[in-house]
């Protein structure tokens, strides 16, 4: 059997955004690989429920997202990159054969795509600009428009920039395309079909949802300063059948707080939204609430649930309107519960215990979803709707799987005691692919993985199967736990890290791997540390507390909780973690950031950034990186061009596997356990399949 590899990225298919159709016989899905060093290929596959085997049905040109069956099943619409521009525009296509056709030229993107329960109009957001939307080019745009970089780039709000892009007077907006006078308009479409719903620059709509044929509900942010606000109007939006205009009718009937809402409606006007407290809610979960517009009553249906909806997680309603499906974490898991609307029984698991999914479907007699466990990456599965039986639909790395080794995790459980009650926490370990239980005389180096969040949970499989299994291969037991902090276990345990991120976490990932280390195949004295984001601080935090870890790779982290407050778009994270701002206890803040104690560093510590991360932006890294050169740790930086938060998960292949590469040769380095001198001691680019020596980015 051969072993997994960095490099393996380039041959491993990924699953997601699962459709099923109306008449529960088939099931849409986004496939998505890499095409080359640079990018991805993602395209629209169909799956029988039947499991006959899934078949592309859109062309292999572009990058595809959002497939949607309009409500009678003759049409499969969808996101696309494809065409003469790399905008994304809507497209449709007809599901019992035929070409695709183009229902939008617009500047701004496809978003957030929903047929009307009629099938006659699909409503959209897309961001654009005072100068876009003068210019009509939000409805039409010539195809060989090229915006202007803003030059100087004059900012007026608190958060200016996301994801990799500055926002430059960007606000997204709700549009409704009119899907027959679209189709019937020329292969260039001109606009006409499209109406735009929403006005103003001083906030985003988002979440637009129907209701009826001729309701959208959708959602905005409120207050003096929006980008400051954690309060959310919702609105309900009447339309003409001629469009949107001043005969429309809007109106906002309810308000609800968190860091972002979603909206999900039924025909006979109960919208479920979703709800985080106000106070600390960074650290609070996400409920469901659900308000009916008939009655004006409100109830919260997911009351019963000690677990958060939101952080990769969802809800539906089932067609009838008699349930509502939350996905949730659980105790290592991201499970998927029926929830009676009406609140007459007990929320009621569906599917879950070991699987990790990330995306499902509700149908009239089904369910289907995507997820993720110990042995596959991910694939398209389907169920009941009580889940009493579940099929598996795909198997789209069988090729990949069938000759390489993959260990199962070991779960374990530990305590740890505090000061006023122990508590349970979570891990697991991966042993190589050789390791032999009977061969007690063999020990092995411990990896060990620290999620980010910090509030967020990792499972046995997800985003990180691929790393994990490939830092196994090469010869590390690997752990990884959810400490306090992690969502998962309930409100009290996610809060435990109030004030207190390093400490408390730190406490518990040592208790973890002194458990790990109780094991007699693993060398204790040959413990590695890495991480991201959250866990980037966590390790950056470690090697400072600890000279416990022969090494450590500390990713997209953050260094420095001031300078972190005033560049990111997430500064309500310290708020709500800590109860401070900078100017409220400045010191408080810099004795919580690792940087503040970099002369304690001993730990050769490898520093790994993206230039436009602009979540945990690279000003932190910076300062982290250059103390630790001023107080002689052993340290390198590396950073990657074009690349944002989410280069681990979804970054240019290239990088996704150099990335992965320098984590494993940071530490074979500093490990007895391998034949191999010290990164530092090497040429840049020596043993990463992913470079060519001319091209190194790490200075």
């Amino acid at each position: 059997m051969r072993t997994i590899r960095a490099a393996d990225y380039h041959e491993l298919a990924h699953v997601a955004d699962p459709q099923l159709s109306p008449d529960d016989e088939r099931v849409a899905f986004v496939r998505r690989t890499a095409d080359d060093d640079e990018s991805d290929a993602a395209t629209i596959h169909v799956v029988p429920v039947g499991g006959d085997g899934h078949t592309q049905f859109t062309a292999s040109d572009g990058v595809d997202s959002q497939p949607r069956w309009s409500p009678d099943g003759d049409w499969l619409a969808f996101a696309s990159t494809r065409g003469e521009t790399d905008r994304q525009q809507l497209w449709v296509v007809p599901t019992d054969g035929g070409e695709a056709r183009r229902l939008t030229s617009v500047v701004g993107g496809i978003a957030d795509l929903e047929w009307s329960p009629d099938g006659s109009r699909l409503c959209f957001t897309q961001r654009v600009g005072p100068a876009d939307r003068e210019a009509n080019r939000d409805t039409a745009v010539d195809p060989e428009y090229e915006p202007e970089e803003p030059d100087p780039r004059v900012i007026d709000r608190p958060i200016y920039r996301a994801g990799t892009e500055y926002h430059d007077g960007k606000r997204s907006h709700v549009y409704v395309v009119d899907v027959t006078v679209a189709l019937a308009a020329a292969d260039e479409p001109d606009g006409d079909a499209i109406a735009r719903l929403t006005d103003g620059w001083d906030t985003d709509f988002v979440s637009p949802t129907w209701g009826d044929s001729e309701t959208i509900y959708y959602a905005s942010k409120t207050g003096p300063e929006p980008d400051d606000s954690l309060a959310y109007d919702l609105y309900e939006h009447r339309l003409e059948r001629d469009g949107a205009g001043e005969s429309d009718a809007v109106e906002a009937f309810a308000q609800t707080t968190g860091w972002v809402t979603a909206l999900e409606a039924t025909e006979d006007g109960r919208v479920a939204f979703e709800y985080t407290p106000e106070d600390r809610a960074s650290m609070r979960q996400t409920d469901v609430r659900v308000h009916d517009r008939e009655s004006g009553d409100e109830w919260t249906p997911t009351a019963p649930l000690d677990r958060t909806v939101g952080s990769r997680c969802s809800f539906e309603w089932a067609p009838d309107g008699e349930a509502l499906y939350v996905s949730t974490p659980d105790e290592g898991s991201r499970v998927l519960w029926s929830i009676p609307a009406d609140e007459s029984d007990e929320p009621a698991l569906v599917y879950g215990d070991g699987v990790d999914i990330d995306g499902f479907s509700v149908g009239s007699n089904a369910v289907a979803y995507t997820y993720s466990e110990w042995d596959h990456p991910g694939d398209v599965f389907v169920t009941t709707r009580g889940g009493n039986e579940c099929h598996r639909l795909t198997r789209v790395n069988d090729d990949y799987l069938a000759d390489r080794a993959v260990r199962q995790p070991e779960e374990v459980w530990f305590t740890v005691e505090g000061e006023e009650e122990t508590h349970q926490i979570q891990g697991w370990l991966l042993t190589p692919p050789e390791f032999d239980a009977d061969a007690t005389d063999e020990t092995y180096p411990l990896a060990v993985e620290i999620h980010g969040g910090p509030h967020a949970q990792w499972t046995t499989a997800g985003t990180m199967w691929h790393e994990f299994q490939t830092l196994a291969a090469r010869g590390y037991v690997v752990f990884w736990c959810n400490p306090r902090g992690s969502t998962g276990y309930g409100e009290d345990h996610a809060m435990a890290i109030e004030r207190e991120w390093g400490p408390v976490t730190l406490t518990d990932v040592l208790a973890g791997v002194e458990t790990a280390c109780e094991r007699e195949y693993v060398d204790d004295e040959q413990v590695f540390v890495t991480g991201g984001s959250f866990g980037g601080f966590m390790t950056a935090w470690a090697v400072t507390q600890t000279d416990r870890f022969r090494a450590a790779v500390s990713q997209r982290g953050v260094y420095d909780l001031t300078s972190f407050y005033g560049s990111t778009d997430a500064f309500k994270l310290i708020e709500g973690d800590f109860g401070v701002t900078p100017w409220d206890d400045p010191a408080f803040l810099w004795e919580q950031s690792p940087a503040a104690h970099v002369p304690n560093v001993d730990t050769p510590t490898l520093v790994v950034h993206s230039d436009l991360d602009y979540r945990t932006p690279a000003n932190t890294a910076e300062l982290f990186y250059l103390g630790l050169k001023k107080h002689g740790v052993d340290t390198r930086l590396v950073r990657y061009p074009r690349e944002g938060h989410e280069l681990s998960r979804s970054g240019e292949p290239a990088h996704v596997v150099d990335r992965l590469e320098r984590i494993v040769r940071w530490f074979d380095g500093y490990s007895s356990h391998h034949d191999a001198p010290p990164a530092l001691e090497r040429e840049r680019d020596a043993g990463l399949s992913s470079r060519d020596g001319e091209s190194a980015s790490d200075h």
